[in-house]
């Protein structure tokens, strides 16, 4: 017998026997792949190793450095793909299946990477929103931080996403500092093994930052406490039995199976690019990893009298398109679903389906022809219903190749029946009128987590009904478990801890890693801008000398842009503008003399400016008035894998009577480090 190993304390362990080890079978052929068991394994070890040893080995890495280690450990899973995709086969996947599962769970890694780079700063503490001055003088100030958590992030996954579904839980809490243990679904923990012996054989990881418990886990949630994060990817009715056994301090997000919708517009008839691409996109979701997808249509909502168009074009390219078998063979472009269990269970839900009313318009639940007994093939499955209100349609999901079919009478029904879903991870909608689309998003938003709007102009590159990116959230209201996954950073800052601080700019300061108005600045000595990145410190800065402003200047500023806007021009009219006292400055030659005033013009570690943000104007400047500006080093951020990196600088402003005149942040790229040029 062979059992398959887990990860934990920092070494592979395997059970020595046992005769209830759960058997795991090729989907296919029904041959045995390997026997999973837990029994003997040290759970309280594992969570243990990663309060200790995990935490404190990414605690000692900011967020770029975290984001380069997901960027190395997507490089050596890319470069080792072909094993996983022989894996994946196993399982039932075709090579289309796999680039869903492997090249999006490697995909997940580099996305996460490149985002926290951009998107996260150098240290440990990320901002949240602006700060909130707490007293007249400026001494006192409040701001919301998100620090992270102090325990571990439990995976559970589900079977249908053995790499992609762990991968996309795993970047975000790797990037917020939040140890792992990942377990993986018993039907393909197989694959999930693979990936994770090739992230550990790499040697990248953290020490304790990722674990993998391969079989049950009884006494987990027991072990768990305030700190610790449980995600879980699976059914509506699991999902809701564990969360009843998390304790109060545990956080639990769900992401679980849901009746998602796609919606045939009223304009989409046949013939138009819109029906071909509702007809494609149905195609794909009824085919892909055999419908085993918790974002798969399960519904499809046509206009009154179009089942028939639809049906009719869907068993067109079904003919095609589709092979069904053994994903090893050439030319098989649909393979089984992941065992003989769930083949079964498919088959019981859709029994259920036809005893509700359902009548085949596509397919049947006869086995396919020419494929092997012992393997879990089914074939796609259309049903229609007379009724969109019947409660199966909107309650029961076969988990495969199956969806249902209804009509609906207008705009507001369609929306009515997405709504009976009871809460979904997507609805897509074909459509090429605008007015159908905001109708739609209006009356149905609030029931879904992701809404596609599919039409002529994005058919082609649309990532599709069923297909999650990185970028955006991955979730759903209601039946869909209520949970956000992905999202970009935002997924990240779901694993940390926001926190409203107070204190005095000084303390703010030290305590974010970002200068704050009032704390302490160093104007002495040498220009900021002859400062390299690495002599750089928070807080240095460059008080320049005044410049008044003569009306010729505006004058000629006005000429030589082209802004003669009356406000600079008309004196009369000017005055008439309850925003100005009579002719004024603009906004913009302020800012380009500002610069004049700031600028070490030499040659210097400062290799350019790259942007200008959160400007705002607020005092007009009149002719005779005089301007100086303050320019304070606010927060620097080393890229790591570039030879410079950025700093953002904090811009004042100010005018004779020392009232501010324009804020704003200026953006540089500054060199790590700089020799000098000999003269």
């Amino acid at each position: 017998m062979t059992y398959l190993p887990s990860y934990v304390n920092g070494a592979w362990w395997t059970p020595e026997s046992d005769p209830d080890a759960a058997i795991v079978r090729d989907a296919s052929t029904g041959d045995e792949i390997v026997r999973v068991s837990t029994r003997d394994l040290d759970l309280a070890g594992a969570v243990s190793h990663a309060r200790t040893a995990g935490r404190k080995s990414l605690g000692a890495l900011a967020f770029p450095q975290r984001a380069m280690v997901l960027k190395n450990l997507a490089i050596a899973l890319n470069d080792r793909r072909e094993e996983l995709y022989a894996l994946s086969e196993r399982s039932g996947s075709t090579r289309r299946d796999s680039l869903s599962d492997v090249d999006g769970g490697i995909g997940v890694l580099f996305t996460f990477s490149s985002k926290a780079r951009r998107e996260l700063p150098a240290g440990t503490v990320v901002l949240d929103g602006p700060i909130e001055p707490l007293s007249k003088d400026g001494s006192f100030l409040g701001r919301h931080v998100y620090t992270r958590l102090t325990g571990v992030a439990v995976q559970i996954n589900a079977f249908n996403f053995p790499m992609w579904g762990a991968l996309e839980k795993f970047a975000p809490a790797f990037l917020a500092g939040l140890p792992t243990i990942v377990k993986p679904a018993t039907p393909t923990s197989y694959v999930a093994e693979a990936w994770v012996r090739i992230v550990v054989e790499s040697g990248l990881l953290p020490e304790g930052s990722l674990q993998l418990v391969s079989g049950s886990v009884p006494g987990l949630f027991d072990l768990l406490d305030l700190g610790d994060t449980v995600g879980f990817t699976g059914s509506a009715s699991t999902a809701e039995r564990l969360r009843a056994r998390a304790k109060p301090g545990v956080r639990f997000t769900s992401e679980t199976d849901s009746i998602n919708a796609s919606i045939l517009g009223p304009d989409a008839v046949p013939g138009t690019p819109e029906f071909d691409a509702y007809v494609k996109q149905l195609l794909v979701e009824l085919t892909t990893k055999a419908g085993q997808k918790c974002t798969a249509i399960r519904r499809a909502i046509v206009p009154a009298g179009m089942t028939d168009a639809v049906a009719e074009a869907l068993r067109r390219k079904i003919a095609e398109r589709v092979v069904i078998g053994d994903p090893r063979a050439e030319g098989v472009t649909m393979g089984p679903v992941v065992s003989l269990a769930q083949r079964d269970d498919v088959l019981r839900q859709v029994r259920v389906l036809e005893e509700a009313g359902g009548r085949f318009v596509v397919g049947s639940a006869e086995t396919p022809p020419g494929v092997s007994a012992n393997g879990a093939f089914l074939q796609p499955m259309l049903l229609a219903f007379a009724d969109a209100a019947t409660p199966a349609v909107n309650d029961v999901e076969a988990f495969g190749p199956v969806a249902s079919i209804v009509e609906y009478t207008d705009v507001a029904d369609a929306a009515t029946i997405v709504s009976r879903g009871g809460g979904s991870l997507v609805t897509s909608v074909a459509t090429h009128d605008p007015d159908v689309a905001t109708e739609l998003l209006t009356r149905m938003g609030a029931m879904n987590g992701r809404v596609l709007f599919l039409d002529r102009d994005d058919a082609r590159t649309s990532t599709g009904h069923g297909a999650p990116v990185p970028h955006l959230v991955h979730g759903g209201p209601g039946r869909a478990g209520g949970g956000e996954e992905l999202g970009g950073i935002r997924s990240v800052l779901h694993h940390m801890q926001r926190t409203a601080i107070q204190g005095s700019p000084r303390m703010l300061t030290a305590l974010t890693g970002v200068w704050h108005p009032g704390a302490d600045t160093d104007t002495g000595g040498i220009h900021p801008f002859r400062k390299a990145l690495s002599d750089l410190k928070i807080g240095d800065a460059v008080e320049s000398g005044e410049r008044e402003v003569a009306l010729d200047d505006i004058e000629v500023f006005a000429t030589f842009t082209g802004d003669t806007f009356y406000a600079h021009m008309d004196e009369e009219s000017a005055a008439a503008n309850p925003f100005f006292p009579g002719r004024v400055a603009h906004g913009y030659l302020l800012v380009s003399w500002a610069a004049g005033l700031f600028v070490d013009p030499a040659p210097g570690p400062v290799l350019a400016n790259s942007g200008l943000e959160n400007l705002r104007f607020v005092t007009p400047v009149s002719p005779g008035d005089r301007i100086r500006v303050a320019l304070t080093a606010k927060q620097i951020t080393p890229r790591e894998t570039d030879e410079y990196g950025e700093v953002r600088w904090d811009a004042v402003i100010r005018n004779q009577d020392d009232e501010i005149v324009a804020q704003y942040d200026v953006l540089t790229l500054v060199a790590k480090t700089w020799q000098p040029m000999p003269a």
